[in-house]
């Protein structure tokens, strides 16, 4: 995939659904410690949109792997099967305008290998603004075939994210306070990964949701270091908003490897050094 096919902008979704080839449709409105979305999915949706729940189906069951530790992939094709994915027809996935959750979803598709996952640009905010109209029909798609063979995106575990922050570049894609461990709202302790980087994933839009441009992403990752060749890891506080940070660095043209359990399941190892600080170390 090219480095902007992972996203598309409404406009160009909207041509994609009238044309030959309409792309599955999967909504993941998801609001971190807030209520269940699926009333709101149910009240409006894109036509022919799925809803997927984050927690439930994008994410095993928390414990020691963190808050939201990867689904089982047996389990996860099973959902997007029954949401009418196939390996041949093309996903569109769409939020409720942060990202985070629609990254999520894009990067577990792709993680389990399919090929053709992109995340509209703004959400259902930026589909209604260009004018896009929504229903509450509700969707019944045809079952899909989709298999999942994970691992066609890098993954890492504790240990990997240690090395990588030593050897290479790792992200710490949460708010800066949390980062340098002045305010800890949910996880045991506060700081970060020592050697990581502070990059708030929030930097990587502008103030309507939507991905700054491609140059842009790329100039603030090339000031932490983060270049096409480097190696880059990225985490966050349970891999939700560190798949945004890992998507904005696929629109800028890096790939990066997910710490998916991220500070939630480091933070639970008391074994485990914390920094705190602006400083790295």
């Amino acid at each position: 995939m090219s480095a902007n096919s992972a996203i598309l902008s409404a406009a160009e979704l909207a041509s994609e659904l009238s044309g030959p080839r309409p792309p599955v449709l999967l909504d993941v409105r998801w609001q971190l410690g807030g209520p269940d979305q699926r009333p709101a999915y149910e009240a409006g949706h894109l036509p022919g949109a799925v809803y997927i729940d984050l927690d439930r189906e994008l994410a095993g069951p928390p414990g020691s792997g963190g808050r939201h530790p990867l689904p089982d992939p047996e389990a996860f094709g099973a959902v997007m099967r029954r949401a009418g994915v196939t390996s041949e027809t093309p996903v569109v996935v769409y939020d409720g305008g942060q990202g985070w959750a629609a990254a999520r979803a894009w990067w577990l598709l792709r993680w389990t290998g399919h090929p053709d996952v992109r995340v509209l640009d703004g959400g259902l905010a930026a589909w209604t603004e260009a004018g896009g109209g929504v229903t509450a029909d509700r969707v019944t798609p045809a079952e899909g075939d989709f298999k999942p063979t994970p691992g066609a995106l890098g993954l890492l575990d504790a240990d990997g994210a240690a090395a990588r922050a030593r050897a290479g570049v790792l992200l710490d894609a949460r708010a800066g306070e949390r980062y340098r461990g002045e305010v800890e709202p949910i996880d045991p302790v506060g700081g970060h990964i020592p050697g990581a980087l502070s990059a708030p994933t929030t930097e990587n839009v502008g103030p309507d949701g939507r991905f700054l441009p491609a140059g842009a992403l790329r100039a603030r990752f090339a000031g932490l270091g983060a270049a096409a060749g480097a190696p880059v890891g990225v985490y966050c506080g349970s891999g939700v908003s560190g798949a945004h940070e890992v998507l904005a660095l696929e629109v800028a043209g890096i790939a990066a490897d997910l710490y998916a359990g991220s500070w939630s399941e480091w933070s639970s190892d008391p074994a485990r050094p914390v920094a705190t600080g602006p400083d790295p170390e």
